[in-house]
């Protein structure tokens, strides 16, 4: 019998990724309970223990920011759109397009990268893969990212070996489907309203919305204007934040493999703080999916709740893709 007294679990918990990696058994099943019940509940976990050096993050922070803080004209020259490679500028993304919600755009620069190895068929080629643009203006950049990029690569076959576990299936059900994955990568600038100025009504640095993919492995900064989580037993809240931990969710797509078990974690970034209007920060968002061409199709009951007819993965990503493009 449970202790009515006992503190409540929390709606995001911190999952300590050692035991995991470490193989111990009894471990490894504990912690597939708790990324299982985080997972129904908010979408949303911090990993710690995952072995990524936070100097790099620093460092790539460093260097972005250089760029960023250039003048238009000069970044100008890597405008890309959503989906594309090179920058995004004031502007170009209104994340709550997603959720069918007319919003202003979001208040953010990102530089966007993606798959940096092209694929032998010439079909995905053209439509997921294109050459990574490298701002010269941000030298070192490319080094400290491609390093980076491999560590999100090892760590996002733990979490869905993890992911396999904690549903119950075979410990390979979703890493089968990454011998060519596409992903994204964003590095997201929220300046201060010095910048992008005083937000508009219904204005957010990035929008409600849920991610598209399977799992977002975010490494962001504390804020006031910062990440915000939903559940539907405390609405919106304030994330929980572990400098050493990275925030992960899962998007729509993973959601849909589970048969709707587990919620598309849903999230916003407010907008500059009226206290603190010259507040900056800068995340780092790893966009994980999988091999094009696989087909998603719900696990069936008595683990998944909700029969979604099956869908080639890449379509569905091109259509949310297109859904937050504005212009």
């Amino acid at each position: 019998m449970s202790d009515p007294t006992a503190p409540a679990a929390p709606r995001v918990p911190t999952v300590d990724l050692r035991p995991w990696l470490s193989g111990d058994t009894e471990a490894r099943a504990a912690i597939a309970r708790t990324v299982d019940d985080a997972l129904r509940t908010a979408g949303f976990l911090l990993v710690t223990g995952h072995g990524v050096d936070p100097a790099l993050r620093v460092r790539i922070r460093e260097a972005a920011r250089a760029f960023f803080t250039l003048p238009a004209g000069a970044k100008e020259p890597y405008a890309a759109r959503v989906g594309g490679r090179g920058w995004l500028g004031p502007g170009a993304e209104a994340n709550g397009y997603a959720e069918g919600t007319e919003t202003p755009p979001d208040l953010k620069e990102s530089l966007t990268f993606a798959t940096h190895e092209p694929f032998a068929d010439p079909r995905t080629n053209a439509e997921w893969y294109a050459p990574n643009v490298w701002p010269a203006e941000a030298p070192g950049l490319r080094a400290l990212c491609e390093e980076y990029l491999a560590r999100m690569g090892e760590l996002e076959n733990h979490l869905l070996a993890l992911l396999g576990e904690a549903l119950g299936l075979e410990p390979d059900f979703f890493t089968r489907h990454m011998d060519h994955p596409t992903y994204g990568f964003n590095i997201n600038w929220y300046p201060g309203t010095d910048v992008v100025g005083a937000p508009e009504p219904g204005q957010f640095r990035i929008g409600p919305h849920t991610d598209f993919g399977t799992v977002t492995i975010l490494d962001r900064q504390a804020g006031k204007g910062g990440l915000q989580v939903f559940t539907d037993e405390g609405g919106w809240e304030d994330a929980p934040f572990d400098p050493a931990a990275f925030t992960i969710n899962i998007g729509d797509l993973m959601a849909r493999w589970t048969g709707d078990r587990w919620r598309s974690g849903r999230h916003r970034v407010l907008p500059p703080p009226a206290d603190a209007p010259a507040e900056e920060l800068i995340s780092l968002v790893y966009f994980g999916e999988c091999t094009p061409g696989t087909l998603v199709e719900s696990v069936p009951a008595p683990v998944g709740r909700v029969a979604y007819e099956p869908v080639d993965s890449h379509a569905y990503l091109r259509e949310k893709l297109n859904s937050i493009t504005v212009g």
